[in-house]
């Protein structure tokens, strides 16, 4: 089964909020970039909570039968890049965030109301 962007963008939201993701974004790249639809953009205050709100997205996307295309940073979980083709998901620890303040590059784009 093939999920729309918006079902994936909803799923990543959804599972980024039960395991407690702080602060979460959604951006809409359409008309903006190439790169993908959406962004989810949220962090965790420790490696361990990075991890588990990874671990999550990856459980809810199979589950809907549905594929991740890759994952990248979960061994280090500071910034954990998870592809799910038309939506891109980035799970930050609290510091790497602030730091690298992706939502302030990415200005241009819509801020996502997600139901």
């Amino acid at each position: 089964m093939t999920l729309t962007s918006e079902q994936l963008l909803n799923l990543a939201v959804e599972a980024a909020e039960d395991k407690k993701a702080m602060n979460v974004v959604a951006l809409d790249l359409k008309g903006v970039s190439l790169i993908a639809d959406y962004f989810v953009i949220c962090h965790g205050n420790s490696d361990t909570q990075v991890q588990s709100i990874t671990t999550e997205i990856r459980k809810r996307v199979h589950e809907a039968g549905s594929e991740v295309r890759g994952i990248e940073g979960m061994n280090s979980a500071r910034w954990v890049l998870i592809d799910l083709g038309d939506v891109i998901v980035h799970v930050f620890h609290r510091d790497e965030r602030d730091y690298y303040n992706i939502e302030r590059l990415w200005s241009d784009a819509k801020v996502v109301e997600t139901v």
